[in-house]
């Protein structure tokens, strides 16, 4: 039986993007295809950027897990007095890397709505309810279709216009954090104002202070 690496499970409110504000539990896979995680690999990294920590399993309720365990996690976390439809948002690093197809039939058995979080190297199983594309400079790109584009900007080298004739049905530009953070905003909005198939995505749960 597969097991999964997971670096954590919580209960939360997505704080990006289209769904801002949603109740969800992120389930957060351990490892990526775009960095090691570990800070002497950082410069080299593609997205050297990248602000999560998702190395190990040390995270709450993480763990090296069958689907079944996963399940139980699940269904203990999600409150009966939260009013919307049981969400998952499988992120990471990399979700595509260890999430297959018994995944995401057994979640959705279990009465659970699946979105992902992914870079966009790797294609995913069938039947996911929401998909999240988030495209790294100098990183291959395949998944050209999905729900939701959402794109760290600026990145040098990589332009919303690459992104604007995708199979996408809403289109983000996320301010890059770190130093520039507020240079980055202004930067964002100007694109947003110019170009109104793109809208902002703020990380409402860094600016309220939560996970």
């Amino acid at each position: 039986m597969t097991r999964y690496s997971i670096k954590e499970i919580y209960l939360t409110k997505q704080g990006e993007g289209h769904h801002t504000g949603k109740p969800a539990i992120f389930i957060r896979f351990s490892g990526c295809n775009l960095w090691s995680g570990l800070e002497k690999d950082r410069k080299k990294a593609i997205c050297n950027w990248c602000d999560t920590d998702f190395v190990g399993t040390n995270g709450i309720n993480g763990g090296h897990y069958d689907i079944e365990k996963i399940i139980n996690i699940i269904l203990k976390l999600w409150e009966p007095t939260i009013k919307e439809e049981p969400y998952i948002v499988c992120t990471g690093g990399e979700p595509l890397l260890q999430l297959d197809q018994d995944f995401v039939d057994k979640v959705h058995l279990a009465g659970f709505k699946i979105g992902i979080e992914t870079n966009g190297t790797k294609i995913p199983p069938r039947n996911i309810d929401w998909i999240c594309v988030s495209p790294k400079k100098g990183a291959e790109f395949n998944l050209d279709y999905g729900d939701e584009l959402k794109l760290v900007y600026p990145q040098e080298g990589l332009s919303p216009e690459q992104f604007k004739n995708y199979d996408f049905d809403h289109f983000f530009l996320q301010p890059m954090d770190g130093k520039d953070l507020q240079r980055n905003i202004l930067q964002s909005v100007s694109y947003c104002i110019e170009n109104p198939l793109w809208r902002l995505s703020l990380q409402t749960h860094k600016i309220m202070g939560i996970d």
